[in-house]
């Protein structure tokens, strides 16, 4: 019998990088200095301004700091509350935190896995300031309904689509339609620069504000040189990174096609097993970034089980976020109901674009196992 030593192993995820990643980032490196130490950096923020249809796109250090700059120019701080969803990756919440802003954790939708609107309806206080809709995992986030609540109560819509490239909603995609969007370029992603974000909006003023505070406070047009009037932030991305970047959006249908291709692998494999998995509803497309499993309610599922069994077999396994209000951080918090339901149950899957067919299926036999096995 093969020991899990033996066998290759199957990542969670790895980023696809080509000739023309590593062609960009050589010349970069070998010439992007000095008066050219932007010219990656304002091609990519251009070829992704393109790819999202919107004016403006700023690229940053990360998403969180995409997220923080953005806040920060729509004035975000101390007494606001910022409503998001209370299943996310901590790097959501964090900016409000840092601004001195308090998050709102509501409960989520059993099918999307995000906001819920009518819990989010349902918390707005009068110092409720803006909600903030996170793509889980390419799963897109009712945004008209948001849309429609934001607009009655003068919130701001945000969009945390870190890891949405790809998805969209009846034909705007993902991160274009809130007051800013942010992405993610984290080694993980479906398009990567190793760590990396943007910011982008359709809004001419906050675009001002947030390129001001991006830039250590100095503004446009200051005729002093290193003298900056207010006190800014400094995430900025690298020429190098945005040079691998651009080759990444010069592929970016090619990526996207692969995770899909590999979700729809995972679909059709699992069809017949007690789960759910990332839903694509009418007038939608997700762009998958991580394929993920919720077992179904009733269902004697453990999921250290699962790990277990996937470590055996060389395989990365990884859990779906708990909710922030299990956190120390957020003690005090009530974890909502759904949000509770389905942590637990929920497994993301290992997914880039060069995983072996045979690999997927390594992956499937286990869950089938571990699933059939608490069945009976």
């Amino acid at each position: 019998m093969t020991s899990a030593s033996e066998k290759s192993r199957i990542h969670y995820t790895k980023p696809s990088i080509t000739e023309l990643e590593i062609r960009y980032a050589t010349d970069a490196a070998t010439n992007g200095w000095g008066e050219h130490c932007y010219d990656y950096i304002i091609r990519f923020e251009q070829q992704f301004r393109e790819h999202l249809g919107v004016r403006h796109a700023i690229a940053t250090s990360s998403a969180t700091g995409a997220l923080h700059l953005g806040m920060a120019g729509l004035g975000i701080g101390a007494g606001d509350e910022v409503i998001l969803a209370d299943i996310n990756w901590i790097a959501s919440a964090a900016p409000i935190v840092h601004l001195g802003a308090k998050p709102v954790l509501v409960d989520v939708l059993p099918d999307t896995w995000c906001l819920d609107p009518a819990a989010v309806e349902a918390a707005i206080t009068p110092r409720t300031k803006a909600i903030l809709a996170v793509h889980l995992y390419g799963n897109l986030c009712d945004m008209n309904a948001l849309a429609a609540i934001a607009q009655k109560h003068g919130l701001y819509l945000i969009e945390d689509a870190a890891e949405a490239i790809g998805s969209i909603w009846h034909g705007k995609r993902a991160g274009s339609m809130g007051a800013f969007g942010a992405f993610s370029f984290h080694g993980t992603k479906t398009i990567t620069t190793g760590e990396g974000g943007i910011f982008v909006t359709n809004d001419d003023a906050l675009f001002e504000r947030v390129l001001t505070l991006s830039n250590h406070g100095r503004a446009r047009g200051e005729t002093l040189q290193f003298w900056p009037e207010r006190i800014g932030y400094k995430y900025k991305m690298s020429n190098l990174q945005a040079a691998i970047g651009c080759a990444q959006l010069e592929r970016i249908d090619e990526l996207i096609a692969g995770k899909r291709r590999v979700f729809e692998a995972y679909k059709q494999a699992l069809a017949d097993l007690p789960l759910t998995m990332n839903p694509e509803p009418a007038g939608t497309t997700n762009g998958y970034w991580m394929p993920t499993i919720v077992v179904d309610e009733g269902v004697p599922f453990d999921r250290e089980t699962l790990l277990a069994a996937f470590k055996a077999d060389n395989i990365d396994g990884r859990v779906f976020f708990w909710p922030l209000s299990s956190l120390d951080s957020f003690s005090g918090a009530t974890t909502p109901p759904t949000s509770a339901a389905i942590s637990s149950r929920a497994v993301n899957l290992p997914s880039y674009d060069a995983i072996l067919t045979t690999d997927i299926q390594r992956v499937v036999c286990r869950i089938m196992e571990v699933i059939n096995d608490a069945q009976y």
